[in-house]
């Protein structure tokens, strides 16, 4: 049997079910779309469901993909062992009501034996118990021998998710030889060793489950096939994990060569190879989808691996960044199957860069906190940190448990391991309840599901805003009590609201940041008003909106307008975005990528990747940069081509957008080219002007442009002109001469504001009076404790260090009522303080009387309080408490 690498494998299998019918679809990006019951695609089946459902018709009723996955639900034991990974690949050839279990049953066969050329001896089907029809296609027509042919029950061969589609599965065995056995007698297909390895498995999709286990026939009938990618490498190259298959052995050979370290010798370092490897795979592909680090959802996952794989290298050595270095072995094995890794390589290692960076500088603050936990139990005489501290450090600083025991075991202290298992939970069932609660397909169902797959609608709007076309589906909205619910109806009558689907319309449904047109759709006998237009299920366009006068019935022939005006400022703004996007890249660099946008006849916004903010300078080039392209009046031109050919023209496309056979590619002559289904500008002249109005972030990594163009801006400049002149009147100056008149303004007030100071010092001192009288010798210690009226904590400072220098060895403790709150200050000098003083004690005590809290050093402790009336108590604290300290 000939070793067949990683990318020959892919190809061959893609191939082989082109050469029966199927359609090769690219792998859909690792973000779910439209699917609230996933946070990252973790089957080759997930991204498929509309077409399972029957929700969506697919392209082809024959599909076979190579979907990228990632499983999160076991990441501590990545490392620790080489079967597990986050990141792996899954080959699937998928029917749609078209061919069922004897054609699945017999092209995997086919596949596995004459095509890759297993050995038919070493295979082993298993079936669901009470399968009689895949056992009768096993034994009579592939002809393998009845006790070759394993059944096993529920738990491992039938293949269900809650209410929804469901049915049997027929899987594959490979027997790996008795080198990779368990040595037990008896050991054959099912044992937990790894002789046996899965390497296919057939889902035959027959039965609908209510929910109640209750099940019935569906009348599509769909075969879902799933085969790890990896696994069927390790097969065929017979190696002993996937960390040693050709292209992911590449990259763990990276990480040695990196480190300075062999494979296979050290136990606890091949833990950290195998973290690295796999989880730089993780990150690489997410960054490439668009997943940015952060604190929750799909971010934490890609910060958590990153982390992970960063704190893996300082174990072995590595030093400073390298993440990044390795993700091009990640790119360079993986680009030609997936091309995204190359186009969007320059964002990969900003992102990949820019948090290995941050992690390096927390990591180092994680240790310093630790090593003050280390501290107080060392004080304390205690020898086991608790659990809500570790999970601090864990859930803040990225420090495993792993590393906080690790580091504590070398003092001799342990962990509360069930309280940060407790911490752990709690933050989980957060998560858990914060969740969308979903159907099977993930997305909360709507009427428009109920309407015929066949009935679909085409948007003909790219160069007129009016057409007539018949009424396909219509929708009334009828309310009861509280409770808004949609019924499809034949008519909908006047003070109705609800939706209109055409089969053809000139009205823009809201997608890819742009938002939908409004107008107006009559018949011969009503007349409807569409305040928005959207997508919905099974390809049509909605008309929102309500019936204005008479009635309009399903099936009349209906005239749209589209509100012209509105939709023209829409196109100039759209425009602009895309020269917004090629000027950021051309200051900023080839990092930036679109991270979302929102277009509406008002304004733009523009989310993109950057990991700082912008200066005033860059964003004044950016701007100056549109608005040159807009005065060289370039052409707009839009063209379909193929997804291949568009690509060849260098055209940006977005993160995670699902982009069909053929594609819109937009051009400004050779300044912008982008993929894009919206509506433009005949050219850039048009547009009039463009303004950027704010710069600011959004997320970790991500960064926000608001803009205007044409009337907006306008607008806006008059209004900045109207304000200029109401402040140049307010400061009594020419509008030419504001700036100099606000800096004298500015000039006057701190020469006032220091006056003012010296006078408050003063006047504080002076309240103070004869206080100095009051001072109690404590030990050869003076202690004063007394209130000023109306003195902020600046003032209380130097009055408390005023204090002190004509004391000498002193504690000073002031107290002061201002705006109805509490300011309280508590000093002692270094030859106080080796006698036993503690201001900040002093303060922690004396601050529970004024309703407040604080603390701070030995020499010196401040605290704010909302309770005027306790300060005498305060200060008759906080002499009983020095006069402890210093008697001790």
């Amino acid at each position: 049997m000939e070793k067949y690498g990683v990318n020959q494998l892919r190809k061959m299998f893609l191939e082989f079910f082109e050469s029966k019918g199927h359609l090769k679809m690219n792998s859909f990006s690792l973000i779910p779309h439209n699917d609230n019951s996933l946070l990252l695609i973790n089957s080759g089946m997930a991204p498929l469901k509309p077409y399972f459902t029957g929700q969506e018709i697919p392209p082809r009723r024959r599909v076979t993909t190579c979907q990228k996955c990632i499983r999160t639900g076991d990441i501590e034991n990545v490392g620790k062992t080489a079967r597990h990974g986050t990141f792996f690949e899954m080959l699937g050839n998928f029917s749609f009501g078209d061919y069922f279990k004897h054609e699945a049953i017999s092209w995997s066969w086919e596949f596995l034996t004459k095509v890759v050329g297993l050995d038919e001896n070493r295979l082993y089907p298993s079936i669901y118990e009470d399968d009689d029809e895949a056992f009768d296609i096993w034994n009579k027509e592939i002809g393998i021998a009845p006790e070759r042919i394993f059944r096993f029950g529920k738990e491992d061969n039938f293949w269900e998710h809650g209410a929804g589609p469901c049915g049997p599965c027929s899987e594959i065995y490979y027997d790996r030889g008795e080198k990779y056995g368990c040595g037990k007698p008896g050991c054959t297909v099912g044992c937990d060793c790894d002789r046996y390895m899965e390497v296919w498995n057939n889902v035959f999709t027959q039965f609908e489950n209510d929910g109640h286990n209750n099940y019935t026939e569906l009348v599509q009938k769909n075969i879902d096939t799933g085969m790890g990618l990896e696994r069927l490498a390790v097969v065929v190259q017979d190696v002993d994990s996937i960390f040693d298959v050709d292209t992911i052995k590449a990259l763990r050979d990276k990480v040695c060569e990196m480190a300075g370290v062999k494979y296979m010798e050290d136990e606890k370092t091949d833990v950290s190879i195998r973290v690295i490897t796999d989880h730089i795979r993780s990150v690489t592909f997410m960054a490439s989808d668009g997943i940015l680090p952060s604190n929750e959802g799909r971010g934490y996952v890609l910060r958590r691996l990153l982390r992970r794989a960063a704190r893996h290298g300082r174990l072995l050595g590595i030093e400073g960044r390298f993440l990044a270095e390795l993700s091009k072995t990640v790119i360079e094995v993986s680009k030609d199957a997936y091309p995204e890794l190359e186009e969007k390589k320059a964002h990969i290692f900003t992102c990949i860069n820019t948090e290995e960076e941050n992690f390096n500088k927390t990591i180092d603050q994680g240790l310093s906190i630790l090593n003050g936990f280390v501290e107080e139990l060392n004080n304390s005489g205690k020898k086991v940190l608790n659990g809500e501290n570790a999970f601090k450090l864990y859930d803040t600083y990225g420090f495993p448990l792993d590393l906080t025991k690790e580091i504590l075991e070398e003092k001799g202290i342990e962990v509360d391991t069930e309280g940060f298992n407790k911490a752990m939970d709690k933050q989980r069932e957060t998560a858990r309840k914060s969740r969308k609660v979903s159907n099977y397909m993930g997305a909360d169902s709507t009427i428009y599901e109920d309407i015929d797959t066949a009935l679909t609608s085409r948007f003909i709007g790219y160069d007129k805003v009016e057409a007539s076309s018949d009424i396909i589906a219509i929708t009334a909205e009828y309310k009861e009590g509280d409770q808004v619910t949609s019924e499809l109806v034949d008519v909908i009558s006047e003070g109705t609201n609800g939706s209109i689907i055409t089969a053809e319309t000139p009205f823009y449904a809201t997608m890819g940041g742009q938002i939908g047109d409004t107008g107006v759709i009559e018949t011969e006998s009503g007349r409807f008003i569409v305040k928005d237009t959207i997508k919905v299920a099974g390809d049509k366009i909605a008309h929102l909106g309500y019936v204005e006068s008479g009635e309009l019935k399903n099936g009349s022939t209906a005239k749209l307008s589209v509100t012209a005006d509105r939709r023209a400022l829409i196109c100039k703004n759209h425009s602009a975005t895309h020269l917004l996007q090629k000027a950021l890249k051309m200051v900023l660099g080839d990092h930036v990528e679109q991270a979302g946008s929102y277009v509406s006849e008002d304004r733009l916004r523009f989310d993109f990747t950057h990991f700082q903010a912008m200066t005033p300078e860059e964003i004044a080039k950016v701007e100056a940069i549109v608005n040159e392209q807009i005065d060289k009046d370039l052409k707009v031109k839009t063209e379909v081509m193929s997804i291949e050919d568009a690509k060849k023209t260098g055209a940006m496309a977005l993160f995670g957008d699902k982009y069909g056979e053929k594609v819109r590619v937009v051009s400004m002559d050779d300044f912008s080219v982008e993929f894009c289904g919206g509506t433009h500008v005949p050219n850039t002249g048009v547009i009039g002007t463009f303004k950027i109005i704010s710069e600011m972030g959004v997320a970790a990594g991500v960064r926000r442009i608001e803009a205007l163009t044409s009337v907006g801006a306008f607008n806006y400049y008059k209004e900045m002109e109207e304000e200029l002149k109401a402040a140049a009147k307010a400061a009594k100056a020419e509008p030419a001469k504001l700036a100099e008149k606000i800096e004298t303004m500015l000039a006057e007030i701190k020469a006032l504001t220091s006056e003012n100071s010296k006078l408050k010092d003063k006047l504080a001192k002076n309240s103070a009076g004869d206080a100095l009288a009051d001072a109690v010798d404590v030990n050869g210690v003076k202690v004063l404790a007394t209130s000023v009226e109306d003195t902020d904590m600046n003032a209380l400072r130097n009055l408390g260090d005023d204090f002190k220098n004509k004391l000498g060895t002193s504690v000073v403790v002031l107290a002061s009522a201002k705006d109805g709150k509490v300011n309280l200050i508590a000093m002692a000098t270094d030859d106080a303080v080796k006698k036993g003083a503690h201001a900040g004690n002093i303060i922690k005590a004396s601050a529970a009387l004024v309703g407040g809290g604080g603390g701070g050093r030995p020499n010196m402790a401040q605290a704010g309080g909302k309770n005027p009336a306790g300060i005498a108590d305060a200060l008759a604290k906080a002499v009983e408490i020095a006069k402890e300290q210093l008697n001790a």
